[in-house]
């Protein structure tokens, strides 16, 4: 994303993400100075909790980290907050949906634990709970509290009502939960249509640059066809070790990085 910024001068400008979720790239974006703001948005109430409770209630979420049991007991407590306290913004559902993410297998909310209930593999549900570092890493995300624009909307109502306010110097990233794993993986999973609805709405309503990313299945590819669009090659890690396949979508065939470009940049990545 980074190729992509300096490529379409948005430097200094707005990064947005509608689906945000961790937003490791959007932190990572605005941690380097290569944007002044970014703007993050998940319909999720657990993300949305997690972001509000880290920027306005830090000092909280950071003595939690630091003294928070790490042992199926609360792990069984944490997960029902996740799972049966998360229709409305709570410090604690914000604090759950962190636990579950760095004790559940590949961060999933909806996955296992680490270890398993037995605790008896290779690994330990601590294993990715990293107290000092989890510490040091919400202390830098609430200094850039300012930068940091967040919202609890539905894709719709987000396009429409508050991306205006930003697209005039933004790149926005698009980053929808998958299509053929997103019941397993998400809350709040989308079926056909409402990915239907979502092309809908950026053909229609987004005028500032965009990219999309999806798993690459075929019901995406109707979907988004006539689009500018490439395939590149990863490696999963959710529960099995497989290779696979995602696209990403450009609003125009300008917008694609050339193999020089991400040379240029150390990119390793198979756009074809």
């Amino acid at each position: 994303m980074e190729l992509m910024i300096k490529k379409l001068n948005h430097v200094g400008g707005v990064y947005i993400e509608p689906f945000a979720g961790g937003a490791g790239i959007a932190m990572g974006l605005l941690e380097k100075d290569l944007v002044k703001d970014v703007v993050i948005n998940d319909l999720d109430k657990g993300i949305y909790s997690f972001w509000r409770a880290a920027l306005l209630e830090t000092d909280r979420f950071l003595e939690e980290i630091m003294n928070v049991p790490l042992t199926m007991d609360e792990w069984r407590r944490q997960r029902n907050i996740c799972f049966n306290e998360n229709r409305k913004y709570s410090f604690e559902l914000g604090f759950s949906t962190l636990y579950m993410n760095r004790t559940n297998r590949s961060g999933i909310i909806k996955g296992g634990v680490i270890g398993g209930k037995s605790q008896r593999g290779n690994w330990k549900l601590d294993a990715r709970f990293n107290r000092e570092a989890l510490a040091e890493r919400i202390e830098k995300i609430a200094k850039r509290r300012a930068h940091i624009h967040l919202y609890n909307k539905d894709i719709g109502s987000f396009i429409e009502s508050y991306l205006p306010k930003y697209a005039h110097d933004g790149l926005i990233y698009f980053d929808p939960p998958y299509f053929d794993k997103g019941k397993q993986l998400y809350l709040n999973f989308f079926n056909y249509d409402d990915h239907v609805r979502i092309e809908k709405m950026i053909r229609e309503k987004v005028k500032c640059d965009w990219i999309i990313t999806y798993d690459d299945v075929p019901e995406i590819m109707h979907i988004y066809d006539g689009y500018n669009l490439k395939r590149y090659d990863l490696n999963y890690s959710v529960s099995e070790k497989r290779k696979a396949s995602e696209i990403v979508i450009f609003k125009t065939a300008q917008m694609i990085p050339s193999k020089e470009e991400m040379d240029g940049m150390r990119i390793c990545l198979n756009l074809r």
